[in-house]
């Protein structure tokens, strides 16, 4: 799907919402769909836009600005929630404010001054790496709390916890880290639970997951090279 057509990424989108409403789950709450723009060119934004996409999320700064011209572009009704989801620097932090609408991989006290610094007040997700990896961002589990207070102190909004499965296993293997995530989000009162993405989008969403991340489901394969800086989340 070279050009993204509108009605392809509309087909597979009504796709995706009635794969998460089969999902049995004892929450009844809505499960919001991030269009992952990731590697791709940006007519894939007013692609999304038609399609009925509320919320673009990219992983690179430079894949982001390259997208600023069309976002800006949008009617502000239409434009959508833009969400940066990718290892976040402090150096790219000036670049993207005014870009980022939400800002979800907030992982250490570092980051979290350089938003509130550039962007007061900003809406953010903390990032938690559930499985233990050293490869993947996140702070650990029983870091979330201080974290969380230090955002706070810091004038930022939580809105909630992000976290990504673990690598190389099946979906299934990335149970045991969701329902630890969400008894998080639970445990400090928070609305929003990010957690799945394509692969393992139906056991997230069976673990309490508020909000999924879809790319290649959206837009088929990605072009590549794909970039290097960070980790996938999408």
């Amino acid at each position: 799907m070279n050009h993204h057509p509108a009605d392809e990424v509309a087909q597979r989108l009504e796709s995706i919402r009635r794969r998460i409403a089969a999902v049995e789950r004892p929450w009844t709450h809505d499960v919001e769909i991030t269009a992952v723009t990731k590697a791709f060119a940006p007519s894939v934004v007013d692609a999304a836009v038609e399609a009925g996409c509320t919320v673009i999320g990219e992983n690179y700064a430079q894949d982001l600005l390259s997208k600023r011209e069309r976002i800006e572009g949008l009617d502000p009704h239409r434009r959508p929630r833009v969400d940066f989801i990718g290892h976040l620097q402090s150096n790219k932090v000036r670049q993207l404010v005014g870009l980022v609408d939400r800002w979800c991989t907030i992982d250490r006290s570092s980051i979290a001054k350089e938003v509130s610094k550039r962007a007061p007040g900003a809406e953010v997700l903390l990032q938690v790496n559930a499985t233990g990896e050293e490869n993947k961002g996140g702070c650990g589990p029983d870091d979330v709390d201080g974290l969380h207070r230090r955002c706070t102190e810091l004038g930022l909004v939580v809105a909630g916890l992000l976290t990504i499965g673990p690598t190389g296993l099946s979906p299934d293997d990335a149970a045991p880290g969701y329902r630890l995530v969400r008894s998080l989000v639970d445990d400090l009162g928070l609305a929003v639970c990010s957690m799945g993405m394509t692969a393992d989008l139906d056991v997230a969403v069976a673990c309490g997951s508020t909000n999924v991340r879809i790319g290649s489901l959206l837009f088929g394969a990605r072009p590549t090279p794909v970039h290097q800086e960070g980790d996938g989340r999408g």
